[in-house]
């Protein structure tokens, strides 16, 4: 969960790494978060929870995405590829999914740098 509100706490910072840990942390929380959201509109019968929830999340998980892409030495434009059907998506994934450049790169210092993993 600490994961999850360290994400809201950087609401709109694109700049910056994201270690492969925050990112699946949050996409992890965010999901949990999102069915819960679904069930309470199932149940009251509106699609209102789910509406806002989703409005208020945008910012933070591009964010983080952005941020994810930098840790492994990539722009953050790469998000783009999200318009694409499905290819787009499965790009992503896959490098949500790489291990970061180790040492500091264009985009700021080594997320795990300092730490024994």
């Amino acid at each position: 969960m600490d994961w999850y509100i360290a994400v809201l706490r950087k609401y709109a910072v694109f700049n910056g790494r994201a270690r492969r840990q925050e990112y699946w942390m949050f996409f992890l929380f965010n999901l949990l978060f999102t069915l819960a959201a679904g069930l309470i509109d199932r149940f009251l019968g509106t699609s209102l929870i789910g509406g806002l929830y989703s409005l208020f999340i945008l910012l933070p998980s591009v964010a983080v995405l952005v941020r994810r892409l930098h840790d492994i030495g990539r722009t953050g434009w790469w998000v783009l590829l999200s318009v694409i059907p499905v290819i787009g998506v499965v790009v992503l994934l896959f490098f949500a999914a790489s291990e970061g450049m180790h040492g500091d790169n264009e985009y700021g210092p080594d997320p795990k740098a300092g730490h024994t993993f």
